[in-house]
């Protein structure tokens, strides 16, 4: 009773009541985020994992561009029905370089994160053109107008310097070949090995189905087609002792 007492003479005088109410914000505060100072990284370093392709981050500029994410989200939570549906569930070192990320549980359409190398690129083209002619029920408007728009390059490594300011780890070499290396992932005959040695498991194809032009729509089949697939998730697969 008398502890009651107490309680009812903090809640009713207002200065005792933010008092000790800005003591416990402050403990708990404290607690949170004083252990962040001493780590190096929130985010568990994980095997694989590298910077977008200067081709694969202009696909993912235009995939943010056109609002794609209104309708895909780019994140399978741990529930079964999800990683049976769209692939292991999403880590988060697998956004650490997305600025912005594309998390969300809005799936009009379904969830792109374990996309890449599910279709061919011919199917995400036709897709883009006409969406009803591969998938009868879906609702999502026609690109075709991305096959007919030139990917504009320009000073693209200055893309990845701005990406660098913000923590993605792009290197001298990389931002001094940018444009050599978005150019040279969309042409087969091109020498792709710095491009591999730079940015490894990067899709290298004409991807458009044009060899003569360099389109958005090569852009964004590029992009498209590596997320996913930077992970072996078989080694968690194996840990958690999942067949």
């Amino acid at each position: 009773m008398a502890l009651l007492d107490k309680h009812k003479i903090i809640e009713r005088n207002a200065t005792l009541l933010f008092i000790f109410s800005f003591l416990v914000v402050t403990v708990g505060g404290i607690v949170e985020i004083v252990p962040l100072f001493y780590l190096q990284n929130t985010i568990e370093k994980v095997e694989g994992m590298r910077p977008y392709s200067p081709l694969e981050l202009a696909g993912r500029n235009i995939y943010v561009r056109e609002g794609c994410y209104t309708c895909h989200s780019q994140m399978i939570r741990p529930f079964r029905d999800e990683v049976e549906r769209f692939g292991h569930y999403s880590l988060a070192a697998e956004s650490m370089y997305d600025h912005p990320f594309q998390w969300g549980s809005k799936r009009t359409g379904p969830d792109l994160a374990r996309v890449g190398g599910r279709y061919s690129n011919e199917w995400h083209v036709q897709h883009m053109i006409d969406p009803r002619s591969v998938v009868p029920e879906s609702v999502m408007p026609s690109y075709s107008f991305l096959m007919n728009t030139p990917l504009e390059v320009g000073n693209f490594s200055a893309e990845l310097v701005a990406n660098q300011r913000v923590g993605v780890p792009y290197s001298d070499e990389m931002i001094e070949n940018a444009e050599a290396d978005l150019r040279a992932q969309a042409d087969l005959n091109a020498d792709s090995s710095g491009l591999l040695a730079r940015y490894p498991k990067a899709p290298i194809g004409d991807f458009d189905g044009n060899p003569e032009a360099l389109s958005e729509m090569d852009a964004l089949v590029a992009y498209l087609q590596m997320l996913g697939t930077l992970v072996d998730f078989s080694t968690y697969d194996e840990a958690a002792g999942y067949r």
